[in-house]
């Protein structure tokens, strides 16, 4: 298998492209191949094919062997594979996702490479149900949670993915792999959640780290920091748009009140490609 090394702000995958549908033993080969002794090393597998809504289409398997909605970091590699590689050469495309449908994807090229992506993340979804939760709150803002003796509140979002931003004292030194896997699987949560702790540091900047269900703590979440900008707005702690301090690094979110839609700006890197029996 042909593969490509690829990371957003940290947040890494090993990229495939050429299949014409998801292997049926991707869950197996992401387990093998993200495994960071033993294989390549990775927070998922991601297969770029063929699509008929949009240019190309995205299936993220993450290195736990389940499958994720949509990812905004992953997104962001898709749409600089695509364009570096020559398999586009306009710099607006379509990326179809499996849990946010087709995504419009703006290019920033320098010399001929993809430099950052700007990426239409669509509309949060609010409603407790449809996030999911199990609760019938919309929006649901600063609601109680209460975990091993230790409240919490939290403003829950979907961005095609469900999110729990949860704002505490000292994001950066926060204690992630104690509380990350307990909330992950928190009874409100059916499908499980992504975990976003978050500090606000004034309107325009939020400093936060990320336990991402399916993959543990990782350096970046796109799609958490999203969300995190939603909950910050919806909770009066920013304006709409701010940028997102993660541990891999920065990442512009606006949250245009036009249209209702999140924008999501940062950069996408190449590691190395390579080849692998399977």
């Amino acid at each position: 298998m042909e593969f490509t090394k690829m990371h957003g702000l940290g947040n890494d995958f090993i990229v495939v492209y050429g299949e014409q549908e998801l292997p049926h033993n991707a869950s197996e080969l992401a387990v093998s191949l993200c495994h960071r002794f033993f294989g390549i090393g990775a927070d998922g597998l991601v297969y770029i094919l063929p699509s008929d809504v949009a240019d190309f289409r995205m299936r993220i398997i993450n290195s736990d062997g389940s499958e994720a909605e949509q990812c905004g970091n992953a997104i962001r590699c898709v749409a600089k594979y695509v364009y570096d590689h020559g398999y586009v050469t306009k710099d607006k495309i379509t990326i179809e996702t499996l849990g946010a449908g087709a995504q419009h994807v703006q290019l920033q090229v320098k010399d001929g490479n993809v430099e950052k992506v700007t990426v239409d993340m669509g509309e949060p979804i609010l409603d407790g149900v449809q996030i999911p939760t199990t609760l019938q709150s919309n929006p649901v803002v600063n609601h109680p949670l209460e975990v091993e003796g230790q409240l919490y509140h939290f403003t829950a979002v979907s961005m095609g993915n469900p999110h729990c931003v949860i704002y505490v004292e000292d994001a950066v030194s926060f204690d992630l792999g104690k509380w990350g896997p307990l909330l992950e699987v928190h009874p409100f949560f059916p499908k499980k959640v992504n975990v976003e702790f978050a500090t606000v540091q004034d309107r325009n900047h939020v400093d936060m780290r990320v336990w991402e269900r399916g993959a543990g703590p990782t350096l970046a979440c796109g799609t958490g920091a999203c969300a995190t900008l939603v909950s910050s707005v919806l909770n009066g702690k920013t304006d709409r748009s701010a940028w997102i301090s993660l541990k891999g690094g920065d990442l512009f979110i606006e949250w245009n009140e036009d249209d209702s839609h999140v924008y999501m700006t940062g950069p996408a890197s190449v590691v190395y490609t390579g080849t692998i029996e399977v």
